[in-house]
């Protein structure tokens, strides 16, 4: 068998940079997402720059065999992981009630359960090959959400399993690193309803950036990566701040995205 860095959520953003940093770094890369095309795309481009062609599997994260529908596919290629890399999730924004119930109940499923499930489902081989998870989280993990309920509850979960697992693994040779970006220029804004130059405000970090620290903090054994100075005092306000305050400001601004996404283009 060999050892491979497993990437979810690969086809575009933030797992796209990752599949490029892992694949730089010497790692062999299977990319995962829903949409080939895009895997195959990037595939080629990892490939024409002489590294090691990446694997790619067109798998639906949602559905509740992901886990074993990937360690399939892996076997029967002679791998298993070494690194599991779990980027593949998305967000609503609007008020909970409101907002399709079954679209909500799709995102706990991508953004908890599936994510949940690969952490778990390969503890052995990681512990074999001393390798380790990397789960993207967001600053929303550190906050309450307003008109983005459920996603920033699904990072608040996200955060706090992998600061777990961080030190439930540590013993056996496993890393277990989660990163929480705040807002990045990425296709996540457009599948949220959210203006396409939302990322374009102080907080922004580029994908490239972000996928660069998190892969540093999982190969220093790191358990929390905050990539922006403004983002991780945005980590550190629901320690000092009333939560009454911040509840009202995150309504506000979310009112404020949600107004502009509305507005004729």
């Amino acid at each position: 068998m060999s050892g491979v860095a497993v990437i979810t959520g690969a086809s575009a953003g933030i797992g796209a940079e990752l599949a490029r940093v892992f694949a730089r770094h010497g790692h062999s890369v299977v990319l995962v997402a829903r949409r080939e095309q895009k895997l195959q795309e990037l595939a080629a481009e990892i490939a024409a720059t002489g590294r090691v062609a990446p694997v790619v599997l067109s798998l639906d994260l949602t559905r509740p065999d992901a886990a074993s529908r990937l360690a399939a596919a892996l076997t029967l290629r002679a791998l298993e992981p070494e690194y599991i890399v779990n980027n593949a999730g998305h967000g609503l924004v609007g008020h909970a009630a409101t907002l399709d119930r079954d679209e909500q109940l799709a995102m706990i499923d991508l953004n908890v359960r599936t994510l949940t499930d690969l952490s778990l489902a390969f503890v052995e081989a990681l512990a074999r090959r001393r390798g380790g998870i990397l789960n993207v989280a967001s600053v929303a993990g550190f906050l309450p959400g307003p008109r983005s309920a459920v996603y920033y509850a699904s990072k608040a979960y996200v955060l706090s399993l992998s600061e777990a697992l961080h030190d439930e693994l540590k013993g056996r040779g496993v890393r277990v690193t989660c990163v929480c970006p705040g807002p990045v220029a990425t296709e996540f804004q457009a599948r949220a309803g959210l203006p396409d130059d939302e990322a374009a405000w102080p907080l922004a970090v580029p994908a490239a950036r972000v996928a660069e620290l998190g892969y540093r903090g999982l190969m220093a054994g790191r358990r929390l990566v905050i990539p922006g100075v403004v983002n991780r005092v945005v980590a550190f306000m629901p320690r000092i701040a009333p939560r009454a305050i911040l509840l009202r400001s995150l309504d506000r601004r979310q009112s404020r995205r949600l107004l502009k996404a509305a507005r004729p283009k």
